[in-house]
């Protein structure tokens, strides 16, 4: 399963300004959006949600286009907004359950620090700061899983130009890059686990969690 499941929206929006978010499914590297009939097994299934500071999560209303699923929110006031998603696909891999995540994180007013112990996701990987970076600064993520450092795990970086990198966390979960051309980066990291079970009366051996975000480098 090379395909991943990602969050397109700004990083920044305004108080009482509805925030529009596309959610895709496809490989981000090589431009491939896939129109949603074509979406993997019930992946266009999923559920969208939304964190607003300090109050639980809700569900999100979803409009398909051709090639995403369209929704929007207007945030009441400052903070960080959550946009996530998790879906385990119906179909099995072979023996392998199939497990698609990604979040967004969007800042209203100064508040730009990204608390990754708030997403609900289990697995996530997020920049440090919900804000626009700028072009050959670096730029600091972090992996975690169960709420954990997911340390000495392989991150790949998808680049606007096609550019894709693999990065290596450190024992923090984080690594740090520099980008080398403006737009939007997808992150993309995965975990895999020896797991029995019954999924939709089928039996599997094996588990695969696939976590995305991404943001935006201005010039």
């Amino acid at each position: 399963m090379a395909h991943a499941l990602w969050i397109e929206t700004n990083t920044t929006g305004k108080a009482r300004q509805a925030h529009e978010v596309k959610v895709f499914y496809g490989e981000y590297a090589t431009n491939e959006r896939d129109e949603v009939s074509k979406w993997y097994s019930d992946v266009k299934d999923f559920t969208l949600w939304l964190t607003a500071p300090g109050k639980e999560k809700v569900k999100l209303t979803t409009t398909p286009g051709s090639n995403f699923y369209s929704a929007t929110f207007t945030p009441e006031g400052n903070g960080i907004y959550v946009i996530s998603v998790v879906h385990e696909a119906k179909e099995l891999g072979g023996t392998t359950k199939y497990e698609f995540s990604s979040l967004a994180n969007v800042a209203v007013g100064p508040i730009k620090t990204v608390d990754l112990a708030a997403i609900p996701n289990n697995l996530k990987i997020a920049v440090a700061e919900a804000k626009n970076y700028k072009l050959n600064a670096p730029v600091q993520l972090k992996a975690v899983l169960n709420n954990k450092p997911l340390a000495n795990k392989p991150v790949t970086v998808f680049s606007p130009a096609g550019w894709t990198k693999e990065f290596t966390t450190d024992e923090n979960g984080a690594i740090t890059f520099t980008p080398a051309w403006p737009g939007r980066y997808v992150l993309e990291v995965s975990h895999n686990e020896k797991t029995t079970g019954d999924h939709y009366g089928k039996s599997f051996t094996a588990t695969w969690q696939g976590a995305t975000s991404s943001f935006e480098v201005n010039k």
